[in-house]
C-alpha cells in the first residue's frame, strides 16, 4: 500500500456536562414497551448518555479547540472548515450568527466553511471524505472537521434502535507535507468511500449489511487488501445487538468491534466513530502502521474512511 496525499489528525471529542443513567431517562419503558423491546439493559448495552445545556455552536467550538491543541495547529493555519449536524435549529436567518459564534469561539478567521447536514448519523464521515477530497485536489492544506449534535427533547433519547448522548467531535485533515509540523503522529487517509440505495433512504428500512459490503470492497480491493488486514472498526454506538449483527453481517469479527462506548456514552449522532478511534487509542489499542476503519450506516447508505496509524520514529 502507497504513502497516502492526506492525512488525519488531532482527533478529539466534547460529551454533554452531565451524565444520566438510563433510569432517569423519564419515558425509556414506555418507549422500551412502544418498540418491543425487553427491559434487558445488559442485552441491548443500556448504561449513561450525556446531557448538555450548551448550544450546538459552543460544543463545536470546544471540541475544535480541543483538536487543534491535539495536533499543535494554530487556528489561523486553518484554510477551511466543514461543520455538519443533523440539526441546526432555526430558520436560515440565524444560521449566519450560528457560524459567527462558532468561528469565533473556535479561534478561527474569516475562511470558508461548508456544511453537511443531510447524512444524519453518517455526517461526520461525509464531512471527513469532502475535506479529504479538497485536500488530495490542492484547494486547501488544512481543513477542519467538526460535528455537533444534541437531542431536540428530552422525549428523543430514545428510539428503537439507540440512546442518544448530545456530544461534538472534531479532526484535522492536512496535506502530507503539513504534518511534519504537527504535534501528533496522525493518520494516513487510504481511502474514503460510499455507497447508497436511493429505494431504502426512508428512515423506515433497516441498515443494510449489502452497503456495508460494497463499502468494504471499495476501500480495500483498489490497495490490493482484505478485511482481515483492519485492526479495528470504528463503528457506530447503536443499541449492541443490531450493531453487532449488522457487522457481523458485514463481514468483520467480533474481534475488530469496540462495544465498551454502547454503555459508557450511547450514540453520539455522527460523533461515534471518531469517539471509538479516540478512546481505543487512548487505551493503547491503536497499533503503529496499522489498518482501522472509521464506518457508519443508516438507511440507505453507508460511509467508511480507512486509516493507518502513524509509525512510531
Amino acid at each position: 500500500m502507497g504513502k497516502s496525499e492526506v492525512r488525519l489528525h488531532g482527533p478529539r471529542y466534547t460529551l454533554g456536562e452531565t451524565e444520566v443513567h438510563h433510569t432517569e431517562i423519564a419515558n425509556l419503558l414506555d418507549r422500551a414497551a412502544e418498540f418491543r423491546m425487553p427491559p434487558t439493559p445488559e442485552l441491548w448495552g443500556w448504561g449513561h448518555v450525556r446531557r448538555t445545556e450548551r448550544s450546538l455552536e459552543a460544543m463545536a467550538a470546544d471540541s475544535a479547540r480541543a483538536t487543534l491543541r491535539a495536533a499543535g495547529a494554530d487556528p489561523s493555519s486553518v484554510d477551511a472548515v466543514v461543520l455538519c449536524s443533523t440539526r441546526i435549529p432555526g430558520p436560515s436567518e440565524v444560521h449566519g450568527r450560528f457560524m459567527e459564534t462558532f468561528l469565533t469561539g473556535a479561534g478561527l478567521g474569516d475562511i470558508p466553511f461548508y456544511g453537511q447536514n443531510l447524512n444524519r448519523c453518517v455526517n461526520l464521515l461525509a464531512a471527513i471524505d469532502t475535506a479529504t477530497a479538497f485536500v488530495a485536489a490542492g484547494r486547501y492544506r488544512r481543513v477542519l472537521v467538526v460535528t455537533t449534535d444534541s437531542a431536540a427533547h428530552e422525549s428523543d433519547r430514545m428510539v428503537s434502535y439507540a440512546l442518544f448522548s448530545d456530544a461534538a467531535a472534531g479532526c484535522l485533515i492536512v496535506a502530507d507535507g503539513e504534518s511534519d509540523t504537527l504535534a501528533d503522529g496522525g493518520y494516513e487517509v487510504l481511502g474514503c468511500a460510499t455507497a447508497q440505495d436511493r429505494r431504502t433512504l426512508d428512515h423506515s428500512n433497516e441498515i443494510s449489511a449489502d452497503l456495508a459490503r460494497t463499502v468494504n470492497d471499495r476501500l480495500l480491493t483498489p490497495l490490493g487488501g482484505k478485511l482481515g488486514d483492519v485492526a479495528g472498526l470504528m463503528h457506530a454506538n447503536i443499541f449492541k445487538p443490531v450493531v453487532v449483527m449488522k457487522e457481523r453481517q458485514a463481514g468483520f469479527t467480533a474481534e475488530q468491534l469496540h462495544t465498551d462506548n454502547i454503555a459508557r456514552v450511547g450514540h453520539c449522532f455522527a460523533a461515534d466513530p471518531l469517539i471509538n478511534l479516540v478512546d481505543r487509542a487512548a487505551q493503547g489499542e491503536i497499533e503503529p502502521g496499522r489498518l482501522y476503519m472509521l464506518a457508519a450506516g443508516v438507511p440507505g447508505q453507508r460511509i467508511g474512511v480507512l486509516l493507518r496509524s502513524a509509525e512510531r520514529g
